[in-house]
């Protein structure tokens, strides 16, 4: 028999050998399950309830059920069960050893159990893929499927035939039902519903990973991706009885009455998506469906009225259209003056009886004969459409309203307005809805003063539906059909005229980047002009006729090449919407470079027009996104100068530059679709919305973001304007080289030199120096090369001599003012690197006991290299000798300063010498905690484990200074922003250590009491209600956006609940008795509470109106960030709010009920460390990963807080 299931037979198999697996003994595969557990559990799980579900009906045609939950109550019922009984079912590969199975049809599935009481099957096959049932003799029949043959034999012919006829006939209907669908899809996971999330998932007790969809209220399990694409599943979970439960970092557990399946992902964002997307399913699955089924009692609303999908469960409420998931996300898109998108099931308060009335009345059948009327075949969307396809279809048919059936009156306005007022007065609800998306208006004047508006006329006519059609409809937007079909105008102001002609040559059009040089033999001239928003292109001068045309409204990015690209010496490149590219050139630069200026003028919206006075490389529209807006793009103008990107945001008056080769990130999120670009702590996301010049955007961006040449002014920088590569060798060597005997006088090895300069060349920014990868002469060798190789010089070639002639100076002090002078001289880049360079020599010379290179060594060995001499002029050497020895009079350094650097070096000694004693723990850190202020003589430092609560740091410190609490001393540890001039209490549960690793070079922890807390638990324990709402003053940090609001502070409502805080415009009347959080309007903004960290405090220079505001950062899932602040207008109203946030963020835990045992039950600290600073203990590879991954990506930043 053809197609056999894949598995092996069990022939030999040790009964005592037998797991409660996901496969039955016939078709497991060996490698698919690990050993079972000793104590003998389940495959599923080390932990499984032990309650069982009742067995369901025998044979027969008796509905079954899963059984009572654990909690008593009753679980909602699967499909009602059309057959089941006992059937033996053949393994496969030609064994002839029948198994015992639990068969039960319904009208979905085809499943087998190993016992009729298992709630969960060993597989299930999709009526819908079952192509032939057949008898094959001795009491047995054949299931037939696209892929698969199920053989299963019966007790007796009759029963055989019973089970022939009965999947025989289900199999019809299945098939009947398809037909009468005006478009069909298979699905690929046996539900109606396309997953909604879907990959490969380990699963306690298998070796492989299993492919896991979650599709509507259900979760399906399949062996491989394989079978998930053919619908022949293991079993699938109905949501209805599940909850999931996160476990650790990368795994949770989706827990049933009946089984617990612990997964795993493959990382922590894996893991939150999975967890989102079953708590979506568990909503989905409680939710109410009687909605849903009174709207499904008329047929054609049993299908989406866009791609056809079944059992849709969204719906259009002015549209009256009912429509699948996939399409109700598209029509979000549209608007809500084109759709409002509401759920038949979640959405309860919004179906009254008149709204579900007029769905039976209108739905999808009346609805679809007038917007779907004149759909060309070829534009039609099935289930199965891509998101691009749905967008395009509905933008089509509800936005232009291009497919619907026109109105005899359309275009003549007074006539559809009387029409429509006509119309009302009677039940004809195809015909108001016709003149309504035709263009009358539905608040038009009727002429009746008693009855002014058609809503009124509705209303003294008794016409219900009528009412309830035109309230929907109140804002609707008529549809208009745009000319040239674009989905949306990129200009809302008339672009300006240019005009220009001339000979061009010219490619023909590509629909991919241009990959290689372009032979002058390739190009062709044609005559081209430029007019009225059109560039046209001609065979010749004298040609009437265009050989084609490209509208400048189309042109996305224009590309100005560098010299000789190509086989014609200026060659320019020319992108449009839909994905074409087209290359012209000229032999002359000055007439090519008319040409760029001419076409950019044309198609460059007038705001960004200051980015034409630009040389741009590169220049066009792109979508971004950042600031308050994250969950929706702009369109913004970018221009490519250089290694400088100009940027003229969508509410941005004036352009922006932004620095490319300062940024402090540069990535790619997502498949190729999203440029990440990190500056100063400001974060822009520039999105991919077309690929074509996309692409070429990032490899620009990233080519002008690394570095170019051999000047200093060509590398990637810091901040400080120091070059990336000197910063990072000089981290390094001061974090693992100071001691280092010999360190710059011994040589690396010359390839591990060649190879790290090379990488540090192209891109420092991605290159992380980490102990035991690199060796630190390796390192050094690499610094000392650099400025050696260094076109024109650190000192400069313009200066250099002069140095040189000041050491011949005899008087100190004048040799000190020269010295001072020629460095006001030089360029910026190369007096901040001179600086830096100079005060890590300052600092290695200090070493140098242990290091043996003291001052005058470094001055032998750095001389030469920096002012590229052979080594015979000794002037070299005492120029650097002399800086090293004069570095605070020469740079100017404070005592400040000066005593930072001293601690820092004082850091680096303690931490050698308890490394070298092992009196250190890897994996801990050693970090500097104040008590009550920031001061040297309240300096504690304390050994963090990864274990240490905020609450456990905090006995620790005040048992130090053996400080006694009282009752109603509330000490807590917080962390404080000197940058941002604001701090916060840690609570008390929190870990320490994942603190420590965020913490940037101006933020400390300090140990005080909570002078608020008191009076904060007081008025918790006194409200009514977990909500807080009110005014506050807002203002959104200043960042990339140049958002208008960054200006100052203004007036907003917030509403604060147990899961989000929203932002509303509108400034409400605090004498008005706020609305039922449930009927308010659409909030502006809203933000997860479990995102925000909310900071008391807000720096000055930002002149906040009063003293009592908060600072919050918020972070997303994909770690894009925002910051604003918060001002209340007194200090009760601040109390409150933020006591509110502590009670949300922390499940109403603001302060521990017995803290006495957990001060009593600690362990004592090792005293063996003394005054350690902060900084981080060495281990073994694979422990630093683990404990301390922030400060391998950047070594200093602890230390920096010393």
């Amino acid at each position: 028999m053809a197609n056999k299931e894949d598995a092996e037979p069990v022939t030999g198999r040790p009964r005592s050998l037998r797991v409660n697996s996901l496969f039955s003994e016939d078709e497991l595969i060996e490698d698919y399950y690990d050993a079972p557990p000793a104590n003998g559990g389940s495959g599923w799980s080390d932990h499984v309830p032990s309650p069982r579900p009742p067995a369901p009906a025998s044979s027969g045609s008796s509905p079954g059920t899963l059984g009572d939950r654990m909690d008593g109550t009753a679980a909602a019922p699967l499909s009602p069960t059309i057959k089941a009984g006992w059937l033996d079912k053949n393994p496969p590969q030609g064994s002839y050893i029948y198994q015992k199975r639990w068969v039960k049809l319904d009208a979905d599935h085809l499943r087998y159990f190993d016992t009729e009481k298992d709630a969960y099957s060993k597989r299930f096959i999709p009526v819908s893929s079952i192509s032939r049932i057949a008898s094959v003799g001795d009491q047995k029949f054949e299931v037939v499927t696209n892929n698969r043959n199920f053989v299963f034999r019966a007790e007796s012919d009759a029963d055989r035939n019973e089970w022939i006829r009965t999947l025989q006939q289900i199999a019809e209907e299945r098939k009947s039902k398809a037909l009468e669908r005006t478009s069909t899809s298979l699905t690929t996971n046996g539900a109606a519903d396309p997953a909604d999330k879907s990959g490969f998932l380990e699963l306690r007790g298998f070796k492989h990973k299993l492919f896991v969809a979650v599709a509507g209220d259900k979760v399906f399990l399949y062996k491989n991706a394989e079978d998930y694409r053919l619908g022949i599943g293991i079993t699938y979970i109905e949501m209805n009885v599940g909850n999931v439960k996160e476990v650790d970092r990368r795994g949770f557990d989706l827990t049933t009455p009946y089984r617990i399946f612990s997964f795993s992902a493959d990382s922590d964002q894996e893991k939150e998506e999975w967890v989102e997307a079953m708590q979506q399913s568990i909503a989905e699955a409680l939710s109410n469906s009687e909605v849903a089924e009174r709207i499904w009692a008329v047929e054609s609303n049993r299908f989406c009225a866009d791609c056809g999908s079944p059992k849709p469960d969204w719906a259009s409420i002015n549209l009256c259209v009912v429509i699948c998931k996939r399409c109700a996300g598209e029509h979000r898109g549209l608007g809500p003056g084109i759709t409002k998108v509401r759920s038949l099931k979640m959405d309860r308060k919004v179906w009254t009886e008149e709204l579900i009335e007029l769905f039976h009345q209108i739905g999808n059948a009346v609805a679809n004969q007038f917007w779907a009327a004149n759909v060309p075949p070829s534009e039609a969307i099935t289930p199965a459409s891509g998101s691009q396809e749905r967008r395009r279809f509905l933008i089509a048919k509800y936005r232009e309203g291009k497919y619907r059936r026109y109105h005899p009156l359309f275009g003549n306005q007074e006539e559809l307005d009387r029409a429509l007022c006509a119309a009302v007065t009677t039940s004809d609800l195809a015909e108001t809805q016709a003149l309504l998306f035709c263009g009358a208006a539905v608040t038009c004047a009727t002429g009746d003063p008693q009855c002014p508006t058609p809503l009124a006329l509705a209303e003294k006519s008794g016409q219900r539906l009528q009412m309830e059609f035109l309230l929907h409809n109140k804002t609707s937007e008529t549809p208009r059909l745009e000319v040239g079909g674009s989905e949306e105008k990129p200009y809302s102001v008339p672009l300006p005229s240019v005009t220009h002609n001339g000979f061009l040559y010219k490619t023909p059009s590509m629909a991919k980047p241009v990959g290689e040089r372009k032979g002058q033999e390739e190009f062709s001239r044609r005559w081209c002009t430029l007019q009225d928003g059109v560039l046209s292109y001609y065979e010749n001068d004298r040609n009437a006729v265009p050989n084609g045309e490209i509208k400048v409204e189309e042109i996305v990015c224009l590309v100005n090449n560098p010299p000789h690209a190509h086989g014609i010496e200026s060659t320019f490149e020319v992108y449009i919407e839909s994905e074409r590219l087209y290359l012209f050139g000229l032999e002359s630069p000055d007439s090519a470079r008319e040409w760029l200026k001419s076409i950019a003028k044309s198609f460059v919206h007038p705001r960004a027009e200051e980015l034409l006075a630009l040389d741009f490389e590169r220049i066009g529209r792109l979508h971004y996104k950042g600031g308050l807006n994250l969950e929706r793009a702009k369109e913004g103008w970018f221009a490519l100068a250089g290694s400088t990107l100009h940027v003229c945001f969508e509410d941005s008056e004036r352009q922006e530059p932004l620095q490319l080769r300062k940024l402090q990130e540069l990535s790619i999120q997502g498949d190729n679709e999203v440029l990440v670009l990190v500056e100063r702590r400001r974060t822009l996301y520039i999105q991919g919305e077309r690929k074509l010049d996309f692409l070429g955007w990032v490899h620009a961006i990233q080519k002008a973001a690394g570095g170019s040449g051999h000047t200093l002014a060509e590398q990637q920088l810091t901040e400080s304007d120091v070059p990336l590569l000197v910063d990072r060798c000089i981290d390094y060597i001061t974090q693992c080289g100071l001691t280092s005997e010999g360190i710059y006088r011994k040589s690396g090895q010359n390839s591990k030199t060649t190879s790290l300069l090379e990488m540090l060349r192209r891109d420092a920014r991605s290159v992380r120096l980490k102990e035991g990868e690199h060796q630190v002469d390796d390192v050094a060798n690499t610094l000392k090369r650099f400025f050696r190789d260094l076109g024109d010089g650190l000192f400069t070639g313009r200066w250099g001599q002069d140095w040189l002639r000041a050491t011949a100076l005899e008087d100190e002090e004048a040799k000190i003012g020269e010295y001072r002078r020629l460095l006001g001289t030089l360029p910026t880049v190369n007096r901040a690197t001179l600086k830096a360079l100079i005060n890590h020599l300052f600092r290695v010379q200090r070493f140098s006991g242990e290091n043996q290179m003291n001052t005058h060594n470094l001055a032998i060995v750095f001389g030469p290299t920096l002012f590229q001499t052979d080594g015979k002029d000794y002037k070299a050497g005492r120029v650097v000798e002399d800086l090293i020895s004069h570095y605070v009079k020469i740079f100017n350094v404070n005592d400040q300063e000066m005593k930072k650097q001293q601690d820092e070096i004082m850091a680096i000694m303690k931490m050698r010498e308890a490394a070298s004693s092992g009196t250190q723990q890897a994996g801990d850190f050693i970090c500097t905690v104040y008590l009550e202020e920031k001061k040297t003589e309240a300096e504690q430092h304390v050994k963090i484990p990864a274990t240490m609560t905020a609450e456990e740091l905090t006995f620790e410190i005040l048992d130090r200074r053996k400080i006694v609490t009282k009752e109603k001393d509330y000490w807590s540890c917080f962390e404080v922003n000197e940058r941002e001039e604001a701090e916060r209490p840690l609570h008390y549960s929190e870990k320490v250590l994942p603190i420590l690793h965020c913490l940037g070079t101006e933020s400390y922890l300090v140990v005080k009491k909570q002078m608020s807390m008191e009076n904060m638990l007081i008025y918790l324990a006194s409200r009514v209600g977990d909500c807080k709402h009110g005014m506050m003053k807002f203002r959104e940090e200043r960042n990339l956006l140049g958002l208008g609001l960054s200006t100052g502070f203004h007036d907003r409502y917030f509403i604060l609940n147990h899961t989000c805080l929203r932002l509303y415009k509108e400034v409400r009347s605090l004498k008005q008795r706020p609305p039922p959080l449930e009927n308010s309007h659409k909030p502006e903004k809203e933000w997860p509470v479990r995102n925000l960290k909310v900071y008391l405090g807000i720096k000055k220079k930002l002149r906040p109106p009063t003293c009592w505001g908060f600072t919050v950062f918020y972070e997303n899932e994909k770690h894009e960030k925002q910051q604003w602040y918060l001002c209340c207008d007194t200090q009760a109203d601040l109390r409150e709010w933020f006591a509110t946030f502590l009670h949300v963020q922390n499940g109403g835990a603001l302060w521990p009920s017995e803290t006495s045992k957990v001060r009593a039950s600690r362990s004592p600290q090792d005293s063996r460390l003394g005054n350690i600073s902060l900084i981080p203990l060495r281990g073994n590879e694979s422990e630093m990963r683990n404990s301390v991954a922030a400060f391998a990506t950047d070594p200093l930043t602890l230390l920096r807080n010393v």
